[in-house]
């Protein structure tokens, strides 16, 4: 794995990471991390990714991992569109320098909302498929009263401050589905060992800006959008994949609906997979049975 960095589309510098295969790549996937969480926890998944022959490269998104030395951490710096906008400034840069391989991109949870805005507002990337992970699709009435509760809480505290408020209702909604769990970050996994790992990593949990809060927020209702979906690439083909009793995916039912509004906007290759576990399914224990589906999916590309 070698590290680098490059100017942020914000402020300061962006840290991103890359993983090389042995000989020539075969192609490029290019995975995009969730909130609260960093690129480097994707090392299993981009070695395994490599050793088929993948060069993998991801990037820690601004107030997150290795990229907050010039940022608040969990806050974005210039707002939604321009993080995303880091995370295209990296696939431009990478296909920049490979324009020959296949390119693909692995959004999870946060990350597949990045993935979701790049499809509509750069329909013309140089992208052969899209895996969409953890992905969700929230009520239209629900979005509004989260927005309107969060512009609330911003003026009140300051876009760079944390309301226990709006961390409650956006995060500590999922772990009340879990009537067992022994932190609060036992949604994210059903293997004690890896929600204990993601509670000791600095770089992960912790309590949201008020500023990405509504960030997220308005960025989920711009990709839920009828015209915006419309503005995606119709021929590219999508795989959602996600776990059964995934909060974030309301246990399947939202990611099955966000393939649902896919297809009736005209998307003409897309497909669901579902799998036992929580929210992270690249780290639950049936992982292996995930990695080897995703990379099914890909190479049908090459």
């Amino acid at each position: 794995m070698r590290e680098f960095s490059f100017s942020s589309k914000g402020i300061g510098s962006i840290h991103a990471y890359r993983w090389e295969p042995e000989g020539e790549p075969r192609c490029i996937v290019q995975i995009i991390h969730g909130i609260a969480d960093h690129a480097a926890r994707y090392d299993e998944f981009a070695r395994y990714l490599t050793a088929q022959g993948a060069l993998v490269v991801a990037e820690d998104h601004m107030g997150h991992g290795k990229s907050t030395a010039e940022h608040t951490p969990l806050y974005f710096e210039g707002g939604w569109e321009t993080a995303v906008d880091d995370t295209y400034e990296l696939l431009r840069m990478t296909h920049e320098e490979f324009p020959h391989l296949p390119y693909f991109l692995f959004g999870h949870s946060m990350g597949s909302f990045f993935a979701r805005d790049i499809l509509y507002r750069y329909p013309d990337a140089p992208i052969n498929s899209c895996i969409l992970c953890g992905t969700a699709w929230q009520p239209p009435l629900i979005l509004m009263g989260g927005r309107a509760l969060c512009a609330i809480e911003r003026r009140r505290l300051g876009e760079r401050k944390h309301s226990k408020l709006m961390h409650k209702l956006m995060f500590g909604a999922y772990n009340a589905k879990f009537h067992d769990a022994r932190t609060p970050y036992d949604w994210v996994n059903s293997d004690p060992a890896q929600v204990d790992a993601y509670a000791a990593d600095p770089f992960c949990g912790g309590e949201e800006t008020t500023g990405i809060a509504c960030d997220l927020l308005h960025g989920l209702k711009q990709i839920q959008r009828r015209k915006n979906l419309q503005k995606m690439p119709k021929a590219l083909p999508i795989l959602f994949i996600a776990g059964k009793s995934d909060p974030v995916g309301a246990m399947g039912k939202g990611v099955e609906k966000a393939a649902k509004k896919f297809k009736k906007c005209g998307m003409k290759s897309v497909e669901l997979r579902l799998y036992d576990g929580r929210h992270e399914i690249l780290n639950e224990p049936n992982r292996v049975e995930v990695y080897a589906d995703v990379w099914a999916f890909l190479k049908s590309f090459l």
